[in-house]
C-alpha cells in the first residue's frame, strides 16, 4: 500500500487529510489518483463507501485555479449525493479557496443563479443543469474536468439521454471520469462516445467480510413486522437502516415503527429537499437510531457508524442487496446485516443466493410476540378512492366498491390457502 504522498496528492490537501484522520489511500485512491494526475480518462468500477470522491476530488484540488470560471462538473443522481460530495470537496480544498457550489431541484434557482457566476467547481444533479443550461444561466465552455458519480444508478433513474445532452454541452477537450458499481451496455456506449481511450479501474467491495455477519428469517407475510419490531428490541444495535422497495412501505414502516416507540423516519424521494436534510442530520445526529429507506440511501450517501441493516423487502438482484449491507461493517467495525423474507420475496431471494460469494445463513425463527399493524391505513396510501361520511366519493364510488370487493377477495384466498398448507417454507 503506497502513501498519499507516493500518489502524488498535494501538500495542503495532504495537512487536511491528516487533519480528517485519512491515514492511507483506499485501493480506488491509489489505483485512480496517480493516472487521473497524467490526464488519463478513467471508467472506475466500484461499490459505495471505496473512497470515489477523494480519487476524483484529489486531481481536482491540484489541478484547478480559482477565479476562472467553471472549470469542474459533477453529475450526481441524487440532491442528497450532490450536498455530501459538494460538502467533501469543500472540506479537501479549505486551503485552495476554490468556490464550490450544489445544484439540484427542490429548492430556489435564483441563489444557484447567483452563486454559479463566481463558481469554479459544479456539483449537480441531470436535470437542474439542464434547467440552468435552458436559462443560460451556467456556462460549461471553461469545463475541463467532467466526472459522472454513480453513473450506473443516474441511468437506472432515466437520466441517460439529461447526461448525454449536458455532455454534448461541454469541451470535447477536456478529462473525463466515470464511475460506477456495475458497467452496464449504456455505460459502455458513454464510454466509447464521450471519453478518449478510458483507462478501466475495477476494485472490490469496501465491505470486511471477516466483519459482517449476514442472516435471513423465512416468516409467514403477516408476521414479517412483527419479527422486525422482535429483532430491534433484541439485537444490541445503535444506528439501523431499514431498507423498503417503495416510497409508500418505507413511509407505512416508518410510521408503524414510530407507533411502537421507536425512533424511526423514513428517506425516500418524495421528500422535500429540507425534510430529506432534516431526516439525515438526525440520523447521523443520533446514538440509536431507525432510518427506514428506500434504494435512495443505499448509494453513495456517507452514512457511518451503521450496526445494522435490515432488508424488510428483498432487493431485486444481488447487487442492490451489496449495495444495501455495505452501510455497515466499515471501517475496521463490526455489523449485522438481516434479510426477512416472506414468500413474495423468494424469487428475488434467490438472485440474491445465487452469488456465492454471499455468505447468508438460514436462521430459525425465534419465538415473538405478534403485533398489531394497521393495514386499513397502508391501503389507503395505496391511492383507494375513499367516501366522505356523506356517501360522496372523490371519483367514481362503484369503482371503490370493485376495488375494495376484489382486495377482499384476494386476502381471503391467501388466508385459506395458508390454512390448507401448514408450512410456507422453501429451501435457499
Amino acid at each position: 500500500m503506497k502513501s498519499f504522498e507516493e500518489i502524488g496528492i498535494s501538500q495542503n490537501l495532504l495537512k487536511i487529510l491528516k487533519e480528517l484522520d485519512f491515514n492511507e489511500p483506499t485501493e480506488i485512491q491509489e489505483k485512480v489518483i496517480p493516472l487521473a494526475l497524467a490526464g488519463r480518462d478513467i471508467i472506475g468500477e466500484s461499490a459505495t463507501g471505496s473512497g470515489k470522491t477523494l480519487a476524483f476530488g484529489a486531481p481536482i484540488v491540484k489541478n484547478i485555479h480559482g477565479g476562472r470560471g467553471i472549470q469542474v462538473l459533477i453529475l450526481t443522481p441524487t440532491r442528497e449525493l450532490t450536498e455530501q460530495v459538494s460538502n467533501s470537496l469543500s472540506k479537501f480544498s479549505e486551503n485552495d479557496q476554490l468556490k464550490i457550489i450544489s445544484i439540484y431541484g427542490g429548492v430556489s434557482i435564483n441563489p444557484q443563479i447567483k452563486n454559479l457566476q463566481k463558481a469554479d467547481v459544479v456539483v449537480g444533479t441531470p436535470g437542474r443543469i439542464l434547467d440552468h443550461l435552458s436559462r443560460r444561466t451556467i456556462n460549461l465552455s471553461k469545463v475541463n474536468f467532467l466526472v459522472l458519480d454513480e453513473a450506473d444508478r443516474m441511468l437506472d433513474m432515466g437520466f441517460y439521454r439529461d447526461v448525454t445532452k449536458i455532455i454534448s454541452q461541454c469541451p470535447k477537450e477536456r478529462q473525463t471520469l466515470l464511475f460506477s458499481a456495475t458497467i452496464s451496455q449504456d455505460i459502455i456506449e458513454i464510454s466509447k462516445k464521450y471519453m478518449k481511450h478510458p483507462v478501466k479501474v475495477s476494485v472490490d467491495s469496501y465491505v470486511d467480510a471477516s466483519k459482517l455477519e449476514q442472516v435471513f428469517y423465512d416468516v409467514p407475510q403477516n408476521e414479517k413486522f412483527s419479527l422486525l419490531v422482535y429483532l430491534l428490541k433484541q439485537e444490541n444495535s445503535k444506528l439501523v437502516m431499514v431498507f423498503c422497495n417503495t416510497k409508500r412501505n418505507a413511509d407505512f414502516i416508518g410510521k408503524s415503527l414510530k407507533r411502537y416507540g421507536f425512533e424511526a423516519l423514513s428517506l425516500h424521494g418524495d421528500l422535500s429537499q429540507n425534510k430529506r436534510s432534516q431526516v439525515l442530520e438526525h440520523f447521523h445526529k443520533g446514538e440509536k437510531f431507525i432510518l427506514v429507506c428506500t434504494d435512495v440511501a443505499a448509494r453513495g450517501l456517507d452514512i457511518k457508524n451503521v450496526s445494522h441493516v435490515y432488508n424488510y423487502d428483498t432487493p431485486n438482484t444481488n447487487i442492490e442487496y451489496i449495495h444495501r449491507i455495505g452501510r455497515t461493517a466499515r471501517a475496521g467495525k463490526e455489523g449485522k446485516a438481516i434479510t426477512i423474507i416472506a414468500k413474495q420475496d423468494y424469487e428475488n431471494f434467490r438472485k440474491v443466493k445465487n452469488d456465492e460469494s454471499l455468505n447468508i445463513k438460514n436462521v430459525p425463527l425465534p419465538q415473538f410476540e405478534k403485533v398489531f399493524i394497521n393495514m386499513s391505513a397502508h391501503r389507503d396510501n395505496r391511492g383507494f378512492k375513499q367516501r366522505s361520511r356523506f356517501g360522496s366519493s372523490r371519483g367514481d364510488p362503484r369503482e371503490y366498491r370493485r376495488r375494495d370487493s376484489r382486495t377482499f377477495v384476494r386476502r381471503k384466498f391467501r388466508i385459506s390457502g395458508r390454512n390448507r398448507h401448514s408450512s410456507h417454507r422453501r429451501r435457499f
